[in-house]
């Protein structure tokens, strides 16, 4: 019997870097940065605490544009948004208009904010909210602290006060704001809503309630209990911060 000795195959050559030319490089990919500096690696090796805001958003982004990389590209659109929080209050349009994104990265990014949103979302709609009272803080932050003019909404409530809907009612200007409590009556027997937290930003970064917001409060709650529904608390959303009138012994 004949014994063939298979052929030795040559040692496998490791793969050449990335040229300046190369597709990958050109765009600015993490494919590009040498392997201890990639995000993503890092990501798995050490844990999501390990990565900058822009390293995390670069995950997502994946490249950047010819001659800059994506952490620089995704440091850029932290920097025009405000961070995170200005990122994820930022619509189609205002995403648009940073240079680097196009339609693909745009919707991966209102994608991932819709997403932080409905993670909130989810135990405020299971159990009652005041469970959840950080929860809320934390919900109504992402909504309304990154926003330039202020607004007035409403968390309608059913009757174990567990969010039906968090609905913006009236727009208005950097410094002030229209409601109606009319309109509110409305959206709450439309939803069959028996409790509501009212809720506004004030974009100025001061969150401590004026005589007017005072004032709107107690008209809000005098009308809406006349259908029965109960106005639980008055949150005013800026710098950071979520303020709540019945912490503050308002109502």
């Amino acid at each position: 019997m004949t014994v063939q000795i298979a052929p030795i195959a040559p040692p496998a050559l490791p793969s050449p870097p990335l040229s300046p030319a190369s597709p990958a490089a050109c765009l600015g990919s993490l494919a590009a940065l040498p392997a201890e500096a990639r995000p993503r690696e890092k990501l798995i090796a050490r844990g999501a605490p390990a990565l900058s805001d822009a390293e995390l958003l670069a995950i997502l982004m994946r490249t950047g544009l010819p001659g800059r990389s994506v952490l620089q590209l995704a440091r850029d659109v932290l920097d025009q948004c405000g961070g995170f929080a200005g990122l994820i209050a930022s619509d189609a349009t205002t995403l648009g208009r940073i240079k680097g994104l196009g339609p693909s990265k745009v919707g991966i990014l209102l994608a991932a904010a819709e997403i932080t949103r409905r993670a909130l979302r989810q135990p405020l709609t299971a159990a009652p909210v005041f469970e959840h009272a950080e929860t809320v803080r934390d919900f109504l932050r992402l909504e309304f602290d990154a926003l330039s003019a202020e607004c007035f909404a409403v968390m309608f409530l059913d009757i174990r006060h567990r969010l039906i809907a968090l609905e913006t009612l009236f727009q208005g200007t950097a410094s002030h704001t229209i409601a109606y409590p009319r309109e509110v009556v409305k959206r709450a027997l439309a939803l069959n809503a028996t409790a509501v937290i009212l809720v506004h930003n004030h974009p100025s970064g001061h969150t401590d309630p004026s005589p007017q917001d005072i004032q709107l409060t107690r008209v809000m709650a005098q009308t809406l209990a006349l259908v029965d529904v109960k106005v639980l608390d008055h949150f005013i959303v800026g710098a950071g911060d979520a303020v709540s009138m019945t912490d503050l012994g308002l109502m």
